[in-house]
């Protein structure tokens, strides 16, 4: 369990220390994305790696949910092909894990910051420069974690829901023997 134990600690930052990110960091990590599997190998994604804090303090003011974004030193934001919504849905949650997953092993912290509905995704994209027939829907935010906590006063109680609730063996319901 311990080689596992980095993975686990794999969590949404929301607060960032005033840091830079080095450019081998991020290079390490585009590499780690370029090598995550994706629905018949289709790769159909597109990153953006965004240090200027006027586009991320703009984007971060899309949604009030996302704000915490603009404190982030880089984000990479996740553009995907926009031929086939549902392989890239899957895809894009598989490299939003490994992008959050490496910024955890190499020493740093990650966010998502969604872009939410059709209007901001569609705003962001202009911002990004994004062609219209791409999907943007969101931002992985990286940098040396200031805090892990939630600074939302409404934001989810950590922790997880006993082993017990989640897991069934052959069917569904039926417990550990």
């Amino acid at each position: 369990m311990n080689a596992l134990r980095p993975i686990r600690r794999v969590s949404q930052i929301r607060q960032y220390a005033d840091e830079p990110v080095p450019e081998d960091v991020i290079d390490k990590l585009l590499e780690l994305a370029r090598w995550t599997g994706s629905s018949r190998n289709s790769q159909p994604w597109h990153f953006i790696v965004v240090r200027d804090r006027e586009t991320l303090r703009k984007l971060a003011a899309m949604r009030p949910n996302i704000n915490w974004a603009a404190g982030a030193p880089v984000g990479i934001a996740i553009v995907l092909d926009g031929e086939s919504p549902m392989s890239e849905a899957y895809d894009e949650g598989r490299v939003t894990e490994r992008l959050m997953t490496g910024a955890t092993v190499l020493g740093y912290g990650s966010g998502v910051a969604w872009f939410g509905e059709e209007e901001h995704q569609t705003a962001a994209k202009k911002l990004l420069g994004i062609p219209a027939g791409k999907t943007a829907r969101q931002i992985v935010m990286v940098g040396k974690p200031k805090s892990r906590d939630d600074p939302r006063p409404y934001g989810p109680k950590r922790g997880r829901k006993p082993m017990s609730e989640l897991t069934s063996f052959e069917r569904f319901g039926t417990s550990k023997r």
